[in-house]
């Protein structure tokens, strides 16, 4: 028999939470199972300067491989994928995806190498991000809204029926704000909602514009009070 590995998301793209990944890391070790953790929505978000789920818990070298795209928090387009020198010479001379694959646009390349030198060169980018996240998460709880506790700037909005979490995302569309609704079968049945997602070039005057509007479409659906 090949090796076990255990495969996560390092954080959630419904509801926005982290992966358990001290506890992964124990089973991992208990078994003798490696560790895959796809931080898709993690790269440039969690972590210092963003580096990821693993380095949020202090435990990026006991992941035996990690990848994570370009496309989301960098703004180009890719993937790619960390671990051992075996590991990524084997994929590039085995991996199909890899081999038949064209290369990346230098364009994409460019801006890829762009997003992740500003990141390095502003630290606190991060901790921003998650202090707007917050404010938000709050302000939403505080108008009588079921969100769910968190870290991440994933901030989902939960509604419960399907056709009502639809009715809210178009209230808000209908007031300058894209929240999109997510119903099944991306969620199971019962727990349909919206799936706010805030960016640090969002200001507090967003942040506040985004509440008024979402105090008023929850009222008008019947979401809130």
């Amino acid at each position: 028999a090949g090796r076990v590995f255990i495969v996560s998301d390092g954080v959630f793209s419904m509801d926005g939470d982290l992966a358990p990944v001290p506890e992964l890391v124990a089973l991992a070790d208990r078994y003798g199972a490696g560790i895959i953790l796809d931080d898709a929505h993690a790269t440039g978000v969690i972590g210092p300067g963003g580096a990821g789920t693993a380095a949020r818990f202090g435990l990026t070298g006991r992941i035996d491989v990690q990848v994570g795209t370009l496309s989301k928090a960098l703004g180009s387009q890719g993937a790619f994928v960390t671990g051992s020198r075996v590991l990524i010479d084997y994929l590039r001379n085995r991996a199909r995806s890899f081999i038949f694959s064209t290369a990346p646009p230098p364009a994409a390349v460019g801006a890829a190498l762009a997003a992740l030198r500003l990141l390095r060169a502003n630290p606190g980018w991060v901790a921003q991000l998650h202090a707007k996240g917050a404010y938000l998460r709050d302000g939403l709880a505080g108008l009588g809204f079921n969100v769910p506790a968190g870290e991440t700037p994933i901030i989902p909005v939960l509604v419960g029926d399907a056709r009502r979490a639809a009715q809210l995302a178009q209230a808000l569309l209908e007031r300058g704000v894209f929240a999109p609704a997510i119903r099944p079968p991306s969620v199971p049945p019962g727990e349909s909602r919206l799936r706010v997602t805030v960016m640090l070039s969002h200001t507090g005057a967003d942040l506040d514009r985004a509440l008024e509007a979402f105090a008023a479409a929850g009222r008008r659906t019947g979401v809130i009070a």
